[in-house]
């Protein structure tokens, strides 16, 4: 019998969310409190300045948080093109798939030219687009990437990246 844990949410948000925040805004309160004893003397103020503080950068410090994790979690590198790597290591073409769409490397080449220059992936020459498997991109990595190439009157005209 599958069972499935569901956890509740308050205003579109979840529980995990909160208690998160609270764990946060105890360790901020407790940072916000050592701070402002060195410099507020009247304990009213200070009171007042540290649960403010503690509203204010709380939800902040969580937000940047988040931000800055999604940034490490999702940043790949952008390499230069080089067509050993690109035919060796297709796991990882994504690194070097923005300098071929960036640089405009096909742009109007014909489809010999580009077989010369990243091979041929399970393509057919009579086909006017040509995807290119690239690896997983995607931070999340749920599909893989591709370079999709597509022609007119035999010449190249668009390349574009995309999730499969």
């Amino acid at each position: 019998m599958n069972t499935l844990i569901i956890i509740p949410s308050i205003f579109g948000v979840s529980l995990k969310v909160y208690l998160v925040l609270i764990i946060l805004a105890i360790a901020i309160f407790h940072i916000w409190r050592w701070i402002f004893k060195k410099f507020i003397k009247n304990t009213n103020i200070q009171k007042s300045a540290i649960w403010f503080a503690t509203l204010i950068t709380t939800p902040l410090v969580y937000y940047f948080s988040v931000i800055l994790l999604f940034s490490i979690l999702c940043y790949y590198p952008s390499n230069k093109f080089e067509k050993e790597k690109w035919i060796m290591d297709k796991e990882h073409r994504y690194e070097l798939s923005d300098d071929i769409i960036e640089n405009k490397l096909l742009i109007g080449k014909s489809k010999l030219q580009v077989i010369e220059i990243v091979g041929l992936d399970s393509n057919c020459e009579e086909n006017d687009m040509w995807n290119y498997y690239i690896g997983f991109a995607s931070c999340l990595g749920i599909d893989p990437s591709v370079l999709q190439i597509t022609f007119k009157d035999g010449k190249v005209v668009e390349v574009i990246q995309y999730e499969g």
